[in-house]
């Protein structure tokens, strides 16, 4: 899994990117819940619940389909008052669906651990990308602190930081261009 940092990273970048400008406060705080909620599935490992168990780590937390329920949820609790299906509306949802499912995507981008269960709950199958560039990261603070932690840092600053800058930049670019005419 990329590091908790870098999913943190995606989710201000993607609202610094996409949002408007008047989005509440709260919002910031949901986006990256929304981006980190999926690794809640490591409170399983002290418990026993195995790594490729259904809601082992990597398992349903990380799948597409809890994005949209956890979307859903988060825009009917945080956002009472935008109207449902209104444009506001859509935007939350489609923002926080994608910002919890980019987890997912992400972990699919490393090189290691058992996979990811993209199709979850309809298929419990783990799955990596064909193109597996970012290094795993250790699960645990004293095993991030060594040569494999550093090692992390630099395959995420180059596959996550740096797209991740290089679409808020052009973000900014394109929304000045359009205010311009």
């Amino acid at each position: 899994m990329p590091t908790m940092i870098s999913h943190t990273v995606v989710a201000v970048a993607a609202g610094k990117a996409f949002a408007p400008t008047d989005v509440p406060d709260h919002f910031w705080l949901l986006s990256i819940a929304c981006s980190l909620i999926p690794d809640a599935d490591v409170i399983g490992f002290p418990f026993g619940v195995p790594y490729d168990h259904f809601f082992g780590h990597r398992g349903f937390f990380h799948s597409p389909f809890f994005s949209l329920l956890l979307s859903i949820f988060i825009v009917s609790v945080f956002f009472p008052g935008v109207g449902i299906f209104s444009k506001q509306w859509f935007f939350y949802f489609v923002f926080f669906f994608l910002l919890s499912a980019s987890h997912g995507v992400l972990d699919a981008f490393t090189n290691g651990g058992l996979g990811v269960a993209l199709l979850s709950p309809f298929d419990n199958t783990r799955y990596f990308f064909p193109w597996t560039p970012i290094m795993v990261s250790p699960i645990g603070i004293k095993a991030f602190f060594s040569k494999w932690g550093l090692a992390v840092i630099r395959s995420e600053l180059l596959w996550i930081w740096l797209p991740s800058l290089l679409t808020v930049i052009i973000s900014k670019l394109i929304r000045a261009r359009a205010a311009r005419y």
